[in-house]
């Protein structure tokens, strides 16, 4: 099979590897779509990301949907040919925080594409067969790798508390960003600002929904976002850049007794603001860490029509172009929302 590896920092290679076969409990899936997320981007930089350094050629992506290829000994389905996305975090499934229902902050996961476990970007590889969720009549590929960041963007929306009539800010509005805007719409939150610095994204935040979208480049966001809620700043602030500033203005626009989450990550492996704001204000910080079983909820949201998924995917690679597509999405050029890589 073909597979696309990480051998360091901006060097990727194709290697022709044997077909995995799946064991007891696993299902053989073939790869069709992946997406690129930003933590992929920041291994082919740097050849790592939050200190788990590549070792040995890894493949990357998480972001991925495929078709059952084989069933290991003993697996009943899901039936072979059919289409599934793939919930890239494997947990041990036995320990205090995964009894307790929390298995993405489980010490012992493994996530795709973080060294040591090899990511999507191959054409065939194994999983657990309850870790691949059946896609619904005419979901695309797309669509079902996309399902990891609107499940993403539904967990910090419930990680939020958004109540009904809230203000909520997204500072970065990626693809994460964008899918929180709508999420929060959905839950309730009566109005959404947004902001970022690539034109093409603020676009993107009013069609997502946000009321108003300012490009951070061009004006004070902290001043725009007190000025909007009349002095009063929002209830939730969400960031979705992973930029020290961005962090910063979080803790700025956040009313006194409000929500800040930090979903974001950082360049470097550190994350700073200046203590008395959120101390003064007696905010709340949440941090993100991926998501927990969100795939059905996140397919019977697209099966009701309350999520468009596939406007996010602007752009498309073979895997043999794998450098190309990462070089798009950090020029973030040509208006790039989503890189999908088709296998």
């Amino acid at each position: 099979m073909k597979a696309m590896l990480v051998h360091g920092p901006r060097d990727v290679r194709l290697h022709d590897l044997p077909t995995p076969e799946p064991g007891p409990g696993e299902v053989l899936v073939r790869v069709r779509s992946v997406g690129i997320c930003g933590s992929d981007v920041h291994n082919y930089v740097y050849g790592e990301i939050g200190g788990a350094v590549i070792a040995e050629p890894l493949s990357v992506g998480h972001e991925l949907s495929g078709v059952i290829a084989a069933l290991g000994p003993g697996v009943q389905g899901p039936a072979v040919g059919t289409p599934v996305a793939v919930d890239p975090s494997i947990s041990c499934g036995h320990c205090e925080l995964c009894l307790e229902g929390d298995p993405h902050i489980c010490a012992a996961n493994r996530f795709f594409g973080v060294f040591p476990t090899q990511g999507g970007l191959r054409e065939y590889l194994v999983h657990p067969a309850d870790l691949v969720v059946p896609l619904p009549d005419k979901m695309t590929f797309d669509e079902g790798a996309l399902l990891e960041p609107m499940g993403i963007a539904m967990y910090v929306t419930e990680l939020a508390d958004v109540r009904l009539g809230d203000r909520v800010a997204v500072l970065g509005a990626g693809p994460i960003g964008l899918l929180t805007i709508e999420m929060a719409l959905l839950a309730g939150a009566a109005q959404v600002a947004a902001t970022d610095i690539v034109p093409e994204r603020v676009v993107a935040a009013k069609r997502s929904g946000a009321s108003e979208a300012w490009n951070a480049s061009e004006t004070d966001v902290v001043k725009r976002i007190w000025a909007w809620t009349g002095g009063r700043g929002v209830d939730i602030a969400i960031e979705c850049a992973g930029a020290p500033e961005t962090v910063e203005q979080a803790m700025e626009v956040a009313r006194p007794g409000g929500t800040v989450v930090l979903v974001g990550i950082p360049a470097e492996d550190r994350m700073s603001f200046r203590a008395s704001v959120p101390r003064r204000k007696g905010l709340t910080v949440k941090f993100d860490r991926r998501m927990k079983h969100t795939y059905p909820r996140c397919i019977e949201l697209w099966r009701a029509g309350r999520i468009n998924l596939a406007p996010l995917a602007t752009h498309h690679f073979p895997l043999e172009r794998l450098a190309e597509a990462f070089e798009l999405v950090i020029a973030r050029g040509d208006g790039v929302l989503k890189c999908m890589v088709t296998v």
